[in-house]
């Protein structure tokens, strides 16, 4: 599968915009350019996808996903390597947008706007919906100028002081850098450099963290310290996680969606999703036999 990013560069408010051409709108695409706006009433789901079909070029990497993403709950996307599940998560913000040979085709409608409508600004996107890497990724600053960065350049005018400390307390980070919020963010430990980029992520306000196997190159105490701040955002946020770590996902996740790799029709891998459900349901009782045979170990 053709690579979809290292991971070490986050998306901020300067993204530049997607040049036209690179996103089929399809007949369901808005008119005029929406507000990303809620709507009055809280919505059940925040995001529905609907028939989402994701192509490299010729290559046709993940086939006719759909399913629904509840809000203020933690979703996770489980299955082995290759099988899309960092590319459909990519879809969310159009990440994706990012790779010249990326091409998106069906539904991701956010409080029931299509994201890949016409007039749609990707950068607006990737500002409500947030995203934290696999590897961390601070920016070369200090800890103050990491949160700082990202509401200076969206133009925030109240106080920066207050934010970075909202932000990080928030990480249940502030604690331990009180202190030294002058000093390099590279200083920090792996767990730490971790949680300053959700601190960073969520000091624009957004409505939902991505993220990309955050846990997966800390130690046992910084995982439980990532998985415990997920369950205290998740009252303000709905999360979206993958995750290899099977008993990670039944941890912390509300719904889990099983993806497998399978040959369509020339003969090509693929990813497909396979089972949607509730994390108990299934990890207790799935309903395809290879769901449970991923899950407990037979492959993957």
């Amino acid at each position: 599968m053709p690579a979809t990013g290292d991971g070490r560069a986050e998306v901020l408010p300067t993204e530049p915009s997607l040049a036209p051409g690179r996103v089929d709108t399809g007949p369901n695409a808005p008119e005029a350019a929406p507000e990303l706006e809620p709507a009055a009433a809280p919505e059940t789901n925040l995001f529905e996808v609907d028939g989402l079909n994701v192509y490299y070029g010729d290559f046709h990497a993940v086939r006719d996903v759909s399913l629904p993403i509840r809000t203020r709950e933690i979703t996770a996307l489980i299955g082995p390597s290759g099988c899309g599940k960092s590319t459909v998560l990519r879809c969310f913000n159009r990440m994706n947008d990012l790779i010249e040979t990326a091409r998106v085709v069906g539904r991701v409608a956010y409080h029931g706007v299509d994201l890949y409508g016409e007039g749609i600004d990707p950068v607006e996107v990737r500002r409500r919906i947030g995203m934290v890497f696999q590897k961390p990724n601070p920016f070369p600053k200090s800890i103050y100028d990491n949160i700082a960065f990202g509401p200076r350049i969206a133009g925030y005018d109240g106080s920066l002081d207050e934010l970075v400390e909202e932000s990080l307390e928030r990480a249940a980070l502030w604690d331990e850098v009180k202190d030294k919020l002058g000093e390099s963010a590279y200083a920090l430990s792996g767990g730490q450099q971790q949680r300053l980029c959700i601190a960073r992520a969520i000091a624009t306000s957004p409505d939902v963290l991505l993220m990309d196997e955050p846990c997966s190159a800390l130690d046992p105490i910084a995982t439980m310290r990532i998985e415990e701040l997920m369950q205290e955002l998740k009252a303000d946020y709905s999360i979206i996680i993958v995750t290899h770590n099977m008993q990670q996902a039944a941890r912390v996740s509300d719904r889990t969606a099983f993806f497998n790799v399978q040959l369509n029709e020339t003969g090509q891998r693929t990813g497909r999703l396979v089972e949607f459900d509730e994390t108990g349901q299934i990890f207790t009782n799935p309903s395809v036999q290879a769901t449970e045979d991923y899950i407990t170990g037979r492959f993957g």
